[in-house]
């Protein structure tokens, strides 16, 4: 077993990584662990465990920015958030359910390291839009800083957008900061029943493209039971007046292909957080899920191609251009078909994750999409100016050290 060293605060941090870089020891990089199923099992000779890096370091409402520790739960930071009518607006995904976690177990690190948004990803961008500054500690064992706790800050690198997404493998967070938003007062959901794949998605393009201001654009072709009638669902968000002038536009822009219902709270909250951490929608257990972005005029070609032997099923979101696949187990997770059908489909500009899989299949299978050599080569020397030895989370992203 791995040992585990627990800093205390950044100091500690900086402390065990410089004798870890005095030992050649490799590190394993864990807030609150619960996204350790996401990417290549870290092949790494200690965990850094930062779950004592918690809390909040600064909140100015008035200024819509919030600086946190890297391990504070995120539900303490929606909680937060709301006694004074604000919220992250990219819905940082949990996925708790797909990993065998509780709701809200994740982290504000771990979320901007993720890089992952919600379903309002088309319309309030991604997790690095909203990441404004932090503290970290890097592999010669040195304490930094980027950015800052403003909301426009335009000297030197934004490195926040550099180390949105990297999963810990440019430095060690040790304190960040993010943008808040208002949050929405009210929300409504229009319903479609019964559309095919194909009139989902003009029905969502045309949405997204009108002045309705939609956020959130999804189909399920399975209903939301997985056995019922297909489901495309538009949300709107803001005040009531408008959301009511919004909704009878999109009723009569849409309105002649099938059946449309409004929903309103609890119900539009409780669907739309349940498709950003795919609660209840992986057919079993076992399922391996892949997170596809391709070009939404390709989507359903996509899904069309993919064999019938897989078993797919799947869900569209960010009106088609992202779609979850669900597929049965199998030993090398289907990698090499999804990537083919997704290069027949979209050519470059598709990319493939593997959200969940076995530890052992995601040891075999790059659980990200291949990077062409020249990035890959770029993506090495940047992490090399950061991480020279390969101290943190070695093999987590892509196979290597």
């Amino acid at each position: 077993m791995n040992a585990v060293l627990k800093p205390a605060d950044a100091d500690d941090v900086a402390e065990a990584v410089a004798e870890a870089l005095a030992d050649q020891r490799t590190l394993e990089i864990v807030g609150r662990g619960s996204r350790r199923g996401y990417g290549r099992p870290a092949r790494a000779d200690a965990v850094l465990d930062l779950s004592a890096l918690s809390g909040i370091v600064d909140y100015d409402p008035a200024e819509l920015v919030l600086t946190a520790l890297p391990a504070t739960p995120l539900r303490d930071i929606a909680a937060l958030l709301a006694e004074h009518g604000q919220c992250l607006l990219f819905e940082p995904p949990s996925f708790s359910a797909l990993w065998g976690g509780t709701e809200g177990d994740g982290s504000l690190g771990g979320a901007l390291s993720q890089g992952l948004g919600g379903p309002r990803r088309p319309s309030a961008g991604a997790p690095r839009d909203h990441f404004l500054g932090f503290k970290a500690v890097n592999g010669f064992g040195q304490a930094f800083a980027a950015g800052g706790r403003v909301v426009k800050n335009v000297t030197g690198y934004d490195l926040p957008k550099l180390f949105a997404g990297a999963m810990g493998s440019l430095g060690v967070l040790t304190e960040v900061t993010v943008r808040a938003l208002p949050r929405p007062a009210a929300r409504a959901t229009l319903a479609l029943s019964g559309l095919s794949d194909e009139r989902a998605l003009w029905a969502m393009t045309a949405a997204l493209n009108s002045s309705s201001q939609v956020s959130g654009a999804a189909h399920l072709p399975q209903g939301l039971d997985g056995a019922s009638v297909p489901l495309t669902l538009l949300r709107l968000e803001g005040v009531e007046i408008s959301i009511a002038a919004r909704l009878a536009h999109l009723t009569t822009l849409l309105g002649t292909l099938g059946p449309v219902d409004r929903w309103d709270d609890p119900t539009t909250q409780a669907v739309w957080r349940d498709l950003a951490d795919l609660r209840a929608f992986a057919p079993s257990a076992d399922a391996l899920v892949w997170r596809v972005s391709l070009p939404p005029a390709a989507s359903v070609a996509f899904t069309a191609q993919l064999p019938r032997q897989l078993g797919a099923r799947w869900i569209y979101d960010w009106g088609g251009g992202l779609v979850w696949l669900f597929l049965q187990p199998a030993d090398h997770a289907h990698a090499m078909v999804v990537r083919q059908v997704l290069r027949d489909t979209a050519g470059r500009d598709g990319h493939a994750t593997l959200l969940r899989a076995p530890a052992a299949v995601r040891g075999r299978v790059s659980p990200f999409q291949p990077l062409e050599p020249g990035l890959a080569a770029l993506t090495q020397r940047v992490r090399r100016q950061f991480d020279p030895e390969g101290l943190f989370n070695p093999g987590r992203l892509y196979e290597g050290p």
